[in-house]
């Protein structure tokens, strides 16, 4: 039985929903993995109200599987428009699979300083975990074949989607 793709648009909403209460408007900041981390982050913002623009994480470096999934690191910088020592920060993933990239976010994170508190928010998580990571909010939790692969697209006009494909 084929997987259903799950809806990009209605998952940026329920996670929006799920955190609400639980962010200070003025104090949280988001911090966006690029690429579709950075496009959920700057959705939740949006759907948020947040005053603390969203960050972007590069973690091409800091992936420990980095020389063996031989990854082309990006040359873009992390972004981070506000203080990390002692701050509220939210990592924004787009899907959740082995932990790895989550575990390279918050290193590169402890790059620009100590965050007070520091929690995760996916859009999807898929399973297949091979770090003890967990989301703290979570959209949409849904299991793939370890071939499949579930990526996040943006549309010209801005609309999210995901595309499921085969390694």
């Amino acid at each position: 039985m084929p997987t259903k793709r799950p809806d990009a648009e209605v998952l940026c909403q329920i996670l929006a929903d799920q955190m609400r209460p639980h962010v200070d408007l003025a104090r949280t900041a988001l911090v966006g993995i690029h690429t579709g981390g950075a496009w959920v982050a700057e959705r939740l913002h949006t759907l948020l109200g947040l005053h603390t623009a969203p960050g972007v994480l590069n973690v091409s470096f800091h992936r420990d599987d980095y020389n063996q999934r031989g990854l082309q690191a990006n040359t873009r910088a992390s972004l981070l428009p506000f203080e990390v020592e002692g701050a509220h920060i939210i990592i924004v993933d787009d899907v959740l699979y082995t932990g790895r990239t989550i575990r390279a976010a918050i290193n590169e994170l402890f790059d620009y300083g100590r965050p007070g508190k520091i929690e995760l928010a996916v859009l999807v998580d898929r399973g297949g975990r091979e770090l003890p990571i967990a989301a703290d909010y979570c959209a949409h939790t849904l299991t793939l074949a370890a071939a499949q692969m579930l990526e996040l697209e943006r549309a010209p006009d801005g609309t999210l989607s995901f595309r499921l494909t085969e390694k």
